[in-house]
């Protein structure tokens, strides 16, 4: 018992710190939407449209309106979805992203219609962005930050797309935006998944045929290299897509390999290096972005694991993971620091990030039992 009330109280104080700079961070006023953040003064930087992280701040906010009930969260949610309104025909892969956690989680949690109706709208884009010879969405022209942007490039950052369309085709019983949902994750699959469940980030394809002409990791250590939130995206995009079609059973398969892969390669102390082919120096960066993503898909795989064992390991692991994102790198503003961005750039190389604020405190608030819907 006093064990468990040790928990409780655990839990609970980490939702509050995290619950602490989510305010503090709506009382910035920002003008644009919060990227990427100073862990040692909590100052942010912002970008005006999104770029392919805005929908992570609006999903803390429909989180932080879930978890506390209270009306200024809410209300910021829906102020903040206005101005991703415009992103809806984006031609970049990555609105997965912005409308899966901007907008089907205020569906989701909070029956939200405006939000429900943008994921629709940006589900059906996506259908439409869909190549037919490739059978996947590729990055698209203006997809953000990638390193070479296209109709003939992909990379695993696009796997969310999937659970975007798989949601949006359920509500609109739309049957073909559900089979090219179901195409781009199992070609992502072919794509970027070594035969031991490593995933690599990044593939240029012939346009006329589809047939892939090169694999590469963008942003990790090497071209064949597993860049640790590439890992972390191909987990979160197979178990949501399998958790949204309990009937593909390759697509849990796919999520248990990709998540298994984790299980055997990440470090002791549970926090992954920025990527898992680097060096290992006291100098190398950690990612505390990254893993935090992979421990809210290890929690969900749990979730919908048929063997109790593997589900407890899988639940356990997610456990230990946010714990020590919390003991280690949660400071005392709420910040979740040593997030690293992009280091062959040099780029917030030990930064908050606002995607892994998203999944530490989605994480939380689902082992502290304030969740009482999957999202």
């Amino acid at each position: 018992m006093a064990t468990l009330q040790a928990d409780r109280t655990f839990w609970g104080e980490a939702q509050a710190k995290i619950l602490k700079r989510v305010s503090s961070t709506i009382d910035q006023n920002l003008n644009g939407f919060p990227h990427i953040g100073d862990p040692k003064t909590g100052e942010w930087v912002t970008t005006p449209d999104g770029f392919w992280t805005g929908g992570f701040w609006i999903g803390e906010l429909w989180l932080a309106a879930s978890v506390t009930g209270e009306a200024r969260y809410l209300e910021a949610a829906k102020r903040w979805l206005e101005r991703l309104e415009p992103r809806v025909e984006s031609k970049t892969v990555f609105r997965g992203f912005l409308f899966y956690y901007g907008a089907v989680i205020g569906a989701l949690l909070h029956g939200d219609q405006k939000a429900a109706a943008l994921a629709e709208d940006a589900a059906q884009s996506l259908g439409r962005q869909f190549d037919p010879i490739a059978n996947l969405i590729p990055l698209g022209k203006e997809a953000e930050e990638a390193h070479s942007v296209g109709d003939g490039e992909a990379n695993i950052d696009g796997l969310p797309a999937a659970p975007v369309m798989l949601w949006a085709a359920k509500r609109l019983r739309d049957y073909e935006l559900r089979q090219r949902a179901l195409k781009h994750a199992y070609r992502s699959a072919e794509f970027f998944l070594r035969d031991d469940g490593g995933v690599i980030q990044s593939a240029s394809f012939d346009t006329a045929t589809g047939e892939v002409n090169r694999r590469y990791t963008h942003k990790g250590y090497a071209d064949d290299s597993i860049w640790t939130r590439a890992q972390a995206w191909a987990m979160l995009g197979f178990v949501l897509s399998a958790r949204l079609e309990p009937k593909e059973t390759l697509l849990f398969q796919l999520a248990e390999k990709v998540c298994d892969w984790w299980l055997a390669n990440s470090p002791q102390d549970r926090v992954a290096y920025w990527d898992f082919n680097a060096p290992v120096t006291p100098e190398t960066k950690r990612d505390t972005s990254g893993t935090a993503i992979a421990a809210a898909a290890l929690l969900k795989l749990s979730q919908i694991h048929p063997d109790a064992n593997k589900a407890a390991t899988y639940r356990d692991t997610a456990e230990a993971t946010a714990r020590s994102l919390v003991e280690r790198h949660l400071n005392s503003m709420g910040i979740l620091a040593d997030g690293c961005f992009d280091p062959k750039n040099g780029t917030a190389v030990s930064n908050e990030l606002i995607w892994g604020d998203y999944f530490l405190f989605e994480t939380v608030a689902t082992i502290n039992g304030k969740l009482h819907s999957p999202v």
